[in-house]
């Protein structure tokens, strides 16, 4: 009864150690080779009248991603669906998209957005022309949400727009506001 055993033992290790000894194709590696991940293909649109391209990089504050890509600046006035209304300087308006990139809903709030002078003055959106150019104040963003909208803000018709701090939505669980990031506008 032992020597079968024995044998059997002897045959299972020669098999083993004579398998991984070789001389064909080398081993595939455990780990796949990366792939670049695909995207999608958006058909390119022209600015809008008046309005300069912004080639400003993607930055996150909190769980929201943005991208400033668009920049309006020194207009008088502006028309609505039912309103016409003059700067008390001058209009400047900031196209962003904003993302939510995360899995779980987060909240923008456009009020938090800081318009930054060359002359270091924060300036916050003006709440009359963004509702008059039905532009939202709050808005929840979904997961996976991108959004396009402007920012309108009123300033000195003598200030240099600087740049545009952006503020996101905290992570989900962590209490208080974000930091905000800080984006230049030339």
């Amino acid at each position: 009864m032992r020597a079968p055993l024995i044998l059997f033992t002897g045959v299972a290790l020669a098999v083993t150690v004579l398998s991984g000894c070789t001389a064909g194709e080398p081993a595939a590696s455990a780990s796949p080779s990366a792939t670049p991940t695909p995207t999608y293909e958006l058909p390119p649109r022209p600015v809008r009248p008046g309005e300069s391209p912004i080639r400003a990089a993607p930055v996150t504050d909190g769980d929201t991603r943005f991208q400033v890509i668009g920049l309006q600046k020194g207009l008088s006035g502006f028309f609505g669906s039912h309103a016409e209304w003059q700067a008390k300087g001058q209009y400047v308006v900031v196209r962003i998209l904003v993302e939510n990139p995360g899995r779980t809903n987060s909240r923008f709030d456009a009020k938090r957005q800081q318009l930054i002078t060359a002359d270091g003055t924060v300036h916050t959106i003006d709440r009359f022309a963004q509702a008059t150019k039905r532009q939202p104040d709050t808005l929840p963003l979904g997961a996976g949400v991108r959004i396009e909208m402007d920012l309108w803000y009123d300033v000195p018709s003598e200030a240099q727009v600087s740049a545009i701090r952006l503020f996101g939505d905290p992570p989900l669980g962590v209490g208080g506001t974000t930091d905000g990031v800080r984006v230049p506008l030339s």
